[in-house]
């Protein structure tokens, strides 16, 4: 379920981001509600399961973990809930991302995680914004062409730019990104932005159904076409696609690169989002 999305711009929070109070609060409510839970269909290969109060997502690249704002438990029974996670996923030599968010409970999660052996990786900034307010006519720089993508070719030519631009393998996102087509294609959109039959950028739309959102992910752009404009045309298109469904609300985690862009378009900050992974010894 982790997409290289697109971390906070200031100093260090542990909870909801301070703003107009009502706008915050609706929209931070809206996001625990309709968020948190499983997409409607999971991407093939892929269950949900449940423990308690945890969504356990298996069979991506590594596992996945999520729970309600409040897990309800403490003490030893948390120490326990974490403990059955990490070994699940120890049993079948996987990695494990547990994703919390700065506004959990109890207070002491993050603490108990990494007790456990949970690593925290880099820190997101939760973002959302109103999708009719992000629709406009996106503006491509001069020779980039857009499409909509959903052949295994085209997904796996969009993780080969992702290693370019990250210095990493990022083949694994071609799988995740083939499964959630073959699944369900009318839940996620990909648009690829090329130039001269390279793909420079890349960014899809997911839909939640059953609730008021979609989220954005990507937005990585190779390194020659960065400046030019395309993150935010690629936003601009989403947002077009997402009034067409219907949608009310965008949410991305935010990188420290895109969060100054995103909220000058109008996204507001709810909170903060940390992955905290275990790794197989």
């Amino acid at each position: 379920m982790t997409d290289p999305g697109t971390r906070p711009v200031t100093g260090p929070m542990t909870g909801p981001v301070t703003g107009p109070v009502t706008d915050i609060d609706t929209l931070l409510a809206a996001y625990d509600e309709q968020m948190r839970g499983a997409p409607p269909d999971p991407a093939a290969g892929t269950r949900y399961e449940r423990d308690g109060p945890l969504l356990r997502i298996v069979g991506q690249h590594r596992g996945f973990v999520s729970g309600p704002r409040d897990l309800g438990v403490r003490g030893t029974e948390l120490d326990r809930l974490i403990t059955r996670q990490r070994d699940y996923f120890a049993a079948r030599g996987e990695a494990v991302e547990w994703k919390t968010r700065g506004h959990d409970e109890p207070a002491d999660l993050t603490e108990r995680l990494c007790q456990a052996g949970f690593v925290p990786e880099t820190r997101e900034t939760v973002l959302i914004g109103r999708a009719g307010r992000l629709a406009a006519e996106p503006a491509y720089p001069a020779g980039v062409v857009v499409r909509r993508v959903g052949t295994d070719v085209d997904l796996r030519r969009i993780a080969d730019m992702q290693t370019a631009v990250w210095g990493q393998d990022m083949s694994w996102l071609a799988d995740d990104l083939i499964g959630r087509v073959a699944a369900a294609p009318d839940d996620i959109d990909v648009l690829a932005a090329e130039a001269d039959g390279e793909v420079v950028s890349a960014a899809w739309l997911v839909y939640r159904g059953g609730t008021d959102f979609a989220g954005l992910w990507g937005g990585s752009t190779l390194p020659a076409w960065r400046g030019k404009g395309i993150y935010r045309a690629l936003i601009a298109s989403r947002a077009q696609r997402a009034v067409a469904r219907g949608v009310t609300y965008l949410q991305v985690d935010a990188s420290d690169d895109s969060d100054p862009i995103l909220r000058r378009l109008g996204f507001q900050a709810v909170t903060t989002t940390t992955p905290y992974v275990w790794t197989p010894g």
